[in-house]
């Protein structure tokens, strides 16, 4: 087994051995797995997040029987619908702690996994047109300071040196007067991620089962203990839910309906292929704006969630206007370059603007949902955290702040630096 492993190892020698041999003994990435009667974790939602679960569960706490159901095909939901930002650069301490362990994972994460999720800390810039909101983000990189992480607040003239296409002058709408610096932030290919994990979680015996739409529940005597599919009934000793904008949606199946979670859509955009132009991402602080360059040349960017509740993955014509006015602004040299796609990720939307990764609402289920913008970086810490909680039961310390009764007893995380929640629409 431990040769076999080895020989379906990524290296150099596997990639000189398959250019002589016209590439020909490469093995797919992870098995086509057929759904088992039972599991001992079945885990609802193949995405980013379900993967990682699956992954850590597997490699931390040895538990292998376990299943990742997908309705659809693995990078199709939200973790490959998305701007692929990667930062810890928060206010609060539990949000702090949990970014930044995420942020260590990311750090040694292809190595982890045997496979280039092409992360880049090309670092994240938030933009200051105040000297309010300057003084805001001096107070947050103090706290992120505090707690180890790296924040540095730069000038004008030291963002200008630093991107050299804004528009830092005097005569815009809303000055730059300095701004918050996270140099090991920056950015990762969202579907090798899950592709990698995929591959990772895999290897450890994890079952990988896509086009299996989870339809019900299996309840007895109040607990659950199974779910029903599009592909029959499994069984399980415990059931996750990661399912980030089908929350509400697939737990209305297990007739829990009070969750405190909006559905929204979150577009993003890429432009047509530029030469390397933009080597950070940078945000912008008088609106909700975020933009960067992939490897591939286009720039990748977003902005507000559209104001309304859906489930459709595409976005409405007023938010392409506006993430369009505020490129200009930022950059007038964009004017000409043109828009090659948008997307639609379904966003679940909690009311502090913090995750929830939690045992319940029942037992035998457990929750991972609420991400806020938050997700696509949260990946690794997620999973990690979600697959503790599953293995034992009980939170670990980076997510005990983010239960659901925290919403009962006013114990609300409200983050701002995580990005507009529902109730500012």
């Amino acid at each position: 087994m431990r040769r076999a492993l080895r020989l379906k190892e990524y290296s150099l020698l596997s990639l000189l051995r398959e250019a002589w041999r016209g590439n020909s003994g490469w093995r797919p990435a992870w098995r086509k797995a057929e759904p088992k009667p039972a599991y001992d974790v079945v885990i609802v939602g193949g995405g980013g997040h379900g993967l990682a679960t699956a992954y850590y569960l597997a490699k931390e706490h040895g538990i292998t029987n376990v299943a990742v159901l997908e309705k659809g095909w693995l990078g199709g939901g939200n973790v490959g619908r998305n701007t692929t930002i990667v930062r810890s650069n928060y206010l609060l301490s539990e949000n702090q702690r949990f970014y930044e362990w995420s942020m260590k994972l990311w750090e040694g994460l292809s190595h982890e996994l045997n496979y280039n999720v092409m992360f880049s800390q090309r670092g994240v810039l938030n933009l200051a047109h105040s000297p309010a909101q300057l003084d805001a983000y001096a107070r947050r990189g103090n706290g992120m300071r505090l707690e180890g992480i790296d924040a540095e607040l730069l000038s004008p003239a030291q963002i200008a040196r630093l991107v050299p296409g804004l528009d830092v002058s005097r005569n815009t709408r809303f000055p730059i007067v300095g701004g918050l610096f996270q140099p090991r932030a920056g950015t990762a290919r969202h579907d090798a991620v899950a592709w990698g994990y995929a591959r990772a979680a895999d290897r450890r015996g994890v079952d990988i089962i896509e086009h299996c739409e989870v339809t019900g529940f299996l309840i007895e005597s109040g607990r659950v203990v199974g779910v029903r599919t599009t592909r029959g009934e499994i069984r399980a000793g415990k059931v996750g839910v990661a399912v980030a904008g089908s929350t509400s949606e697939v737990l209305r199946r297990a007739s829990i309906t009070d969750l405190p979670i909006e559905t929204h859509v979150l577009q993003a955009f890429v432009s047509e292929g530029l030469k390397p132009w933009l080597d950070t991402v940078v945000t912008y602080g008088a609106g909700h704006f975020y933009i960067s360059q992939s490897d591939k040349g286009g720039l990748v960017f977003g902005g507000d969630i559209d104001g309304y509740n859906s489930y459709a993955q595409r976005g409405n014509l007023p938010i392409v206007e506006d993430v369009a006015e505020i490129a200009l602004t930022m950059f007038p040299g964009l004017a000409r370059v043109r828009l090659l796609r948008s997307w639609g990720g379904i966003m679940d939307m909690t009311m502090d603007g913090s995750p929830i990764i939690t045992t319940g609402p029942l037992p035998g289920l457990y929750l991972n949902a609420g991400w806020c913008y938050g997700g696509f970086k949260a990946t690794p810490a997620s999973g990690w955290c979600f697959a503790w909680t599953i293995a034992k039961d009980e939170a670990h310390a980076l997510n005990a702040p983010f239960t659901l009764d925290r919403f009962c007893h006013g114990a609300v995380i409200d983050e701002r630096g995580a990005g507009p929640v529902p109730w500012h629409h």
